[in-house]
This record gives C-alpha cells, structure tokens and sequence, in this order.
C-alpha cells in the first residue's frame, strides 16, 4: 500500500527574486485555474511590459486536486515528487489571436521547459543514465524522455478585468501556461506505463525542492526573454522556431496516429511543422495533411 503524501507550501526563493509575483499554495484545484481567477478578480496583475521586457508571475502549488491537461484530460501529481506551476505572461492580444502565428506560443513554452530542465541538470552536474534519454517535445503539449511523458503543457488565454470583448486589438491579454514535471516521482508512483520521471532517468539530481526551484527560475526567465523576441517580431521568430524544433520534436520522422476529438484518426509519418506550428502527416499515399488539435501517439 501506497502511502498519501502530504502536501506543503512550495518554497520558491530563486524564483520569488526573477519573477514579478508569485503565488504559492499547499494545494489548489487547479494552478491555471487559480491564475486565471487572480487574475478576474484583480488580485494578481502585470505590469505593463516596458522597455521590451516582460512581467511574468508564477502561481504554484505543491497539489492538484484537478490537474487538467489538453482535451479535458486530468493530469495527475503527488506532492514533493511533481512541480505545478503556471507561469502568467501579458502579451499583444493581436498575437495571441492570430492563427498565422499563435500556435508557436505553446512551442515556445515547450521550449522553454526543455531549457530549464536541460539548465538545471547542467548547473548540479547531473547526468543521464543512459546516452538516449534525451528531452524531446511530443507535439503539440508533451514533454518526453526515452519514449515516455515527463510532463505535460497547457496554455490558456485570459482577460484581464481592464479588457473586454470589444476591446482594441492593441490591447493585451494573458496567456497562463500550465506546466506539469514528473521530477522526483518513483516508478511506482507512475500514474500510466506511457509516463516516467526525471530522476528515473538522470543521476546527480539535487532534492525535489532545489530542483523545482531551479526549473521554475530558469521557466521565468525563459518565458521572459523568448516571448518578447516573439513579440517584437512574430514572423521571423516562427520561421526560426521552425528551425528549432526539428533537434528536439520527438514525433518527427515517426510513423505515429493522430486522434481528433471527433473520434477520427489520421495515420503516417510526421515530417515536420507548417509556419503556423501545425504537425505536418504525410500519409501512405504520399498526401500531406495538416494537424493542428489532435492527440499524437507513435505506432
């Protein structure tokens, strides 16, 4: 029998110094769902980004009761083993509504995530058990490791109470992303036999405190510097995106089998993302089809 661990206040000195306002809690329904209602309410704001830097708050919480990922799926995480955190950015509401260019804002949190991950593993000198235990991202919301899910990625849209609906294109709005870790979770805590954990994978790892911490800080500043490069010029930021994601997109080159919310499937081969971050399937005939919401899995 599995022992109920208890959950406690997450301590977040590192990040607490880089970020402009951090909200941390035991335990919450949800991290983006607290974001997302601080912000309603008028409790958690942004400054305005100035000089082209951008605020960023973190909301964190060492239990979800509702963790959720993409498509209504739960996401599931123990306390002192997984970091939930959400990362609140203010961003030009004409980008964050533009189709052309949107989706690279859930690549970019991806990225964002494999550089905190990939950084703090360098600052404690750990290293990987095994030479292919690389981290890689699962189009469009997945973080992986050997095979396996590590963590998970959900980015919303927010409106802040200054906003509305017939609000002006320049104004802004925020995107909240939800980033879900498997850091320190033992195998047989393992939620799926598709999951995994990063100390399943890595030796050398500081304890579960420093290294939600140390991601977090690292997330804060990554999301800070990549979004308003973004910003400033969306376009040529996507094309080199584009570039990026070839080393680390985990489906690329596989013969995997999109599930859509209707019920349908798509099977071939992913050769790549279109310059609107859309998965690119090739299939059997030689078609190439555009997947932009689908459920990924390798056959």
């Amino acid at each position: 029998m599995m022992i109920a661990l208890k959950a406690a206040t997450p301590q977040l000195p590192r990040t607490t110094a880089v970020a402009d306002h951090v909200v941390a809690v035991d335990e919450t329904d949800s991290t983006n769902a607290l974001a997302a209602q601080k912000i309603g309410d008028g409790s958690l704001t942004l400054p305005d980004h100035q000089d082209g830097e951008l605020a960023v708050a973190v909301v964190a919480a060492d239990r979800q009761t509702a963790g959720r990922g993409r498509n209504g799926h739960k996401w599931i995480s123990q306390p002192g083993r997984c970091s939930t955190m959400s990362y609140a950015v203010r961003i030009p509401r004409a980008i964050a509504t533009d189709e052309s260019v949107n989706g690279w804002l859930q690549m970019i949190a991806g990225l964002v995530t494999l550089d905190a991950l990939n950084g703090m593993i360098e600052e404690y000198g750990a290293a990987p058990n095994q030479p292919d235990c690389l981290l890689e991202l699962k189009w469009p919301n997945d973080v992986f490791c050997h095979g396996l899910k590590l963590g998970g990625l959900l980015s919303e849209l927010v409106i802040p109470p200054s906003s509305g609906t017939d609000a002006d294109a320049d104004d802004d709005v925020v995107i909240v992303f939800g980033v879900g870790l498997n850091l320190a979770l033992g195998a047989c805590w393992l939620p799926t036999p598709q999951s995994t954990s990063l100390q399943l994978h890595v030796t050398g790892l500081p304890s579960f405190g420093e290294m939600r911490d140390a991601v977090a800080e690292r997330q804060v500043e990554g999301f800070r510097e990549r979004l308003a490069k973004f910003i400033a010029d969306p376009k040529g930021q996507a094309e080199s995106l584009r570039e990026e994601m070839k080393a680390v997109c985990w489906a690329r080159g596989r013969q995997v089998e999109a599930h859509f919310t209707d019920g349908t499937t798509l099977t071939g081969e992913a050769i790549g993302l279109n310059e609107d971050a859309s998965l690119i399937l090739r299939t059997q005939d030689g078609t190439d089809h555009t997947v932009r919401t689908a459920d990924v899995g390798v056959l």
